[in-house]
């Protein structure tokens, strides 16, 4: 095995390469995330027979112009996220291919943004430096997608946390977010939103810029037109869930797979509720056997893959989706509230205050009087009016589980942006749910207008919520027979399969 370092152009770059004169196929990983903390990856890689390429991407680490980088002195140009992927990836797809180890074969592969850099060049680069077939983890798809639901709501939390540690900065700080809520809590309460960069203490040029892509769904609609073979892995738990398992629905290559377990962002090292001894499978290792079949053009057409039930300890065909279902609600308390944001519903909370103001509309069922498995998508839908211009309705499903535990299962936020004290019908969509649930539990549906700081506050006046100074209560009042909560439920215990069978195959 033997590793050196290149330079693509001014882009730092190490590859190892097997033992063997080679010619070998190719990974290519491009990473904002420091190159050199995916050697034990990239010797992974080596010892089953591939040149794994690791390379930062512009402005970033070793491309940033850092003393002792390995590639030629002066600046790579400036670290702009999502910019300059499909330029600095097409290049580097190109280099690959002229180098006299490489057989010409290429496998783009990355998790969260370095997943976002594998799939432009699949999808948009010039035909002879496309690779022959992609891995995608956790994918950020686009910026729009990362920083917005599909209702258009912002995520806040998740948004200022990536951008406090590696925006505008050719290095990264996993730890600024928390340092700064440390020394001022109310960090994310503070008006305009747009302004946080400076009480984080240093310019952020590309967060106010973050706030004006809304073009989402682009990714996914490209996907349409993919040519090559695709390996979508995602967990339950990330809120990239949907969006990794909606490009697996779209992608138009040859075979596409799609793995879903009990995990969150940072998969097998990051188990979710639900997560068992079934649920830790080895990815690396699944990683390269699917990359020998599919560069071997050894895997059958077709939408394939597997899904993780959680909280029974097996695995289920991707495609699998259970019956409607529709339980019981009973209210609670709350048809009539007020959304306050000086007050908001907390989204790192499942406590439901017994005492004050009413802050959400609160249901439940009855005890589920067996156990269920309730596997497909879900969604509220509900009746209701707002005195104010704009109104986001967040619904929140959570688990009251036997043994005294409350899970959150689901979220899903819209806004609704008509005259006041209009009544409406429309639906929260909660995304995929893929959990059983035993005899005894509960459910609990809260229905509020806030999810901060998962989200960042409607100001309920009309205004951007990023760039907004003034908020406002709004009263919300709620048509209780007009809540309906709609979930996919198995009618029988399913069979379970393999899923290093269900990715290969």
């Amino acid at each position: 095995m033997r590793r050196t370092g290149a330079a693509v152009g001014r882009l730092a770059t190490d590859v190892v390469l097997p033992a063997g004169d080679g010619p070998f196929p190719a990974v290519l990983i491009r990473t904002p995330y420091d190159r050199t903390r995916h050697l034990p990856e990239a010797r992974g890689w080596a010892r089953h027979g591939f040149a794994a390429v690791v390379q930062d991407v512009r402005g970033r680490f070793g491309s940033a112009g850092s003393a002792g980088s390995a590639r030629p002195a002066g600046s790579a140009g400036e670290w702009r996220p999502y910019a300059h992927e499909l330029t600095d990836g097409t290049r580097t797809s190109r280099w690959i291919r002229r180098q006299p180890w490489s057989d010409g074969r290429i496998v783009a592969a990355g998790a969260s943004y370095a997943a976002h850099c594998a799939l432009v060049l699949a999808l948009d680069a010039p035909r002879d430096a496309r690779p022959d077939a992609v891995l995608v983890a956790v994918p950020a798809l686009g910026a729009a997608e990362t920083a917005r639901e599909p209702s258009g709501v912002e995520r806040l939390s998740a948004r200022a946390g990536w951008w406090a540690a590696h925006g505008d900065r050719p290095d990264s700080d996993g730890t600024a977010l928390a340092a700064a809520l440390a020394a001022d809590p109310g960090l994310l309460t503070h008006l305009p939103l747009v302004t946080l960069p400076e009480r984080l203490g240093r310019e952020l040029p590309s967060w106010p810029a973050l706030w004006r892509e809304r073009d989402r769904g682009r990714p996914v609609t490209r996907a349409a037109g993919a040519t090559t073979p695709l390996l979508a892995v995602g967990g339950l738990h990330d809120h990239f869930a949907d969006d990794t398992a909606a490009l697996w629905h779209a992608w138009g290559g040859p075979s596409a797979r799609l793995l879903t377990g009990p995990w969150g962002h940072g998969l097998t090292a990051e188990p979710g509720p639900g997560a068992g001894p079934a649920h830790r499978v080895n990815l690396g290792e699944l990683y390269v056997r699917w990359a020998r079949r599919a560069l071997a053009g050894d895997l059958a057409p077709g939408r394939r893959g597997a899904l993780a039930l959680g909280g029974a300890d097996r695995w289920l065909p991707a495609t699998t989706e259970g019956a409607p279902y529709t339980p019981e609600l009973i209210l609670l308390r709350g048809s009539a509230f007020t959304a306050d944001p000086g007050h908001p519903v907390r989204s790192d909370d499942l406590a439901v205050p017994r005492e004050g103001p009413v802050d959400r509309c609160l249901f439940a069922t009855r005890p589920l009087p067996s156990t269920l498995d309730v596997v497909g998508p879900a969604r509220v839908r509900l009746r209701g009016t707002a005195d104010t211009p704009s109104a986001d309705w967040a619904a929140r499903l959570v688990a009251l589980l036997p043994d005294g535990n409350a899970e959150r299962l689901a979220v899903g936020i819209v806004r609704r942006d008509q005259p006041p004290g209009v009544e409406t019908g429309f639906a929260v969509e909660l995304g995929r749910l893929a959990r059983r649930l035993p005899a005894g539990t509960r459910l609990r549906l809260e229905i509020a207008g806030h999810h901060f700081p998962a989200h960042a506050r409607n100001p309920h006046t009309g205004e951007d919520p990023v760039t907004a100074v003034r908020l406002t209560g709004s009263r919300r009042e709620i048509v209780p027979a007009g809540v309906r909560l709609d979930l996919c439920v198995l009618p029988s215990p399913p069979a379970p399969v393999d899923p290093a069978m269900e990715v290969l195959r």
